[in-house]
């Protein structure tokens, strides 16, 4: 089985135990060794002592210079070696000022000359020790002048401990250890073990490799949709940042490397974090982000009632705006043609009675007025209005007043040729049909009489003012105070109460104002004023 498809408890505890097994092999290493510097200091102090003790025996510094050597080597190495049995040294060696060997344990060792080169300097009065490597292994000896009641040198003392190799140290603590070893594997499985258990709790009772899968599928899923999609914790650390977030607001970093990032290092001028002070999702605003126009659905994250982060979902508002101008401006051009249609039937009919009716002169200069008011309106609006949305928006708006019998009156003084900052022919079409079509509401349900709607757009001196009055119904001032709120509509109709929000939120994007005169059956103006530069 591979690592990676084992248990996490299975992974926490064979990584303990190899942790344990690398720990103990390292410190054990380290220990050892300062075990053996300690072991061979405390050897060479007590070598050094022995030593300096059996140079200072009265019988030895008189039997040393007695000339019967059986009976001094008999004396000396009798009382050298129950020294040595106490002491628990290897070996105690007596020599003379000749080099030869008063005592040893070995009695085949007693009167021979000694050749180590170790002892020269101990010959000159002098005391040391010395490491050996020799038969029995590695030695620490100590040498120790014989200094005689005169004042000089008869002899010199030798004393050796042998150090206790790694395998008889071990072998010495051998309970110890394994009572260490034992009860270390005991509690780290018992740890591990408990540890994995907590850890499979928090994530659910999943394992590594399913959470990575899922956070793989996860993150391919946000960036297939075709919606951008940012989320924050508390920290307001980016925790999601998929691929058409990145298209949409111009972010050339991949979104693998914001993950982490704070917002506001990735995006100034986010609005992400007001969510968290607010607690309250925030719907169907738009916004403007790292200079892209979007329109946002804003929603706290909560868990078990808490919130912990925040996540936005937005949609280039280039593609809302379409649709807001197909609601407004292709759905009027649809509607202007079935009005022009149903207009030019009645033209031809009535051209059509006159050539029976034998007047034809009549019927020719009918024909000329229908061309030259229908050719004076349409050069107008080509000469003054320097967009073909706009322009075509307003024509089909001139048909479709002469069907409800309103007449609709284009100021002949209007001029638009530039948009203000952060707007374009979408936001204009949005505010023309929608200013239009509610002046065309406040006239349905005016007694017959004249119905005007008039439309005035006037830019100069780096204004751009557009006005659009009515002589309908009015509005009292309860409901001016709400024409703007989403959703509010003195109309039952389902769906209603869109048009003058948009209007409202075009305007602060373009950083423009909004002035509403209305009265009560005497009529509404609505005055929208920008600054071009």
């Amino acid at each position: 089985m591979k690592f990676h498809k084992l248990s996490m408890k299975r992974k926490i505890m064979s990584l303990t135990f190899f942790i344990l097994i690398v720990s103990f092999s390292i410190g054990g290493t380290f220990l050892l060794g300062f075990v053996m510097n300690e072991q061979k200091d405390k050897l060479e102090n007590q070598a050094l002592l022995v030593a300096k003790t059996v140079s200072q025996l009265p019988e030895l510094k008189t039997y040393i210079v007695h000339d019967d050597f059986v009976k001094a080597t008999q004396h000396i190495n009798a009382v050298v070696e129950e020294i040595r049995d106490i002491n628990g040294a290897q070996y105690i060696v007596v020599l003379d000022m000749q080099r030869r060997k008063y005592s040893h344990p070995s009695a085949e060792e007693i009167g021979r000359i000694s050749q180590s080169g170790d002892l020269n300097a101990a010959f000159s009065e002098h005391y040391y020790t010395s490491i050996a490597h020799g038969q029995h292994g590695e030695m620490v000896r100590a040498f120790v002048p014989i200094m005689s009641n005169e004042g000089h040198q008869v002899g010199v003392v030798v004393v050796g401990y042998s150090v206790l190799t790694v395998t008889e140290l071990l072998q010495s603590i051998q309970k110890e250890l394994f009572i260490t070893i034992l009860l270390s594997l005991l509690f780290s499985a018992w740890g591990a073990h408990t540890l994995g258990l907590h850890m499979k709790k928090q994530m659910f009772g999943l394992e590594p490799h399913e959470i990575a899968k899922m956070y793989v599928e996860r993150t391919e899923t946000f960036n297939a949709m075709h919606e951008g999609i940012i989320a924050i914790d508390n920290d307001l650390t980016i925790t999601i940042f998929n691929e058409k977030a990145c298209e949409i607001l111009g972010v050339s970093e991949r979104p693998v490397t914001l993950i982490g990032k704070k917002i506001f290092e990735v995006l100034p001028d986010t609005r992400l974090p007001e969510i968290l002070a607010l607690d309250r999702p925030i719907y169907n605003r738009e916004l403007y982000i790292n200079n892209h126009s979007i329109m946002s659905n804003r929603i706290p994250i909560q868990v078990n009632g808490d919130t912990v982060g925040a996540v936005a979902m937005f949609k280039d508002r280039t593609e809302v705006k379409q649709l807001a101008e197909e609601l407004t401006g292709v759905r009027a051009f649809v509607q202007a043609l079935r009005v022009q249609t149903h207009e030019h039937k009645n033209k031809l009919h009535t051209i059509a009675g006159l050539l029976q009716l034998g007047h034809h002169a009549q019927a020719l200069s009918y024909l000329t007025q229908v061309k030259e008011e229908h050719d004076e309106i349409t050069n107008f609006l080509n000469e003054r209005i320097k967009n073909e949305n706009i322009s075509g928006l307003l024509l089909s708006k001139i048909s479709y007043a002469k069907e409800q019998g309103i007449t609709l009156e284009i100021d002949r003084a209007s001029h638009l040729s530039t948009f203000p900052k952060n707007l374009d022919h979408h936001d204009f079409v949005i505010l023309f049909g929608n200013l239009i079509e509610n002046a065309f509401d406040a006239l349905k349900d005016m007694p017959v009489g004249e119905k005007i709607v008039h439309v005035s757009v006037d830019e100069e001196d780096d204004v751009l003012a557009i006005l659009v009055t009515d002589n309908g119904v009015g509005m009292s001032e309860e409901v001016k105070a709400h024409i703007f709120d989403n959703g509010f509509s003195t109309k039952e109709k389902k769906g209603r109460g869109i048009g003058l929000y948009l209007i409202k939120e075009i305007v602060q994007k373009g950083h423009g104002d909004i002035e509403v005169i209305s009265d009560p059956n005497k009529g509404t103006s609505f005055l929208l004023t920008f600054y071009l530069h």
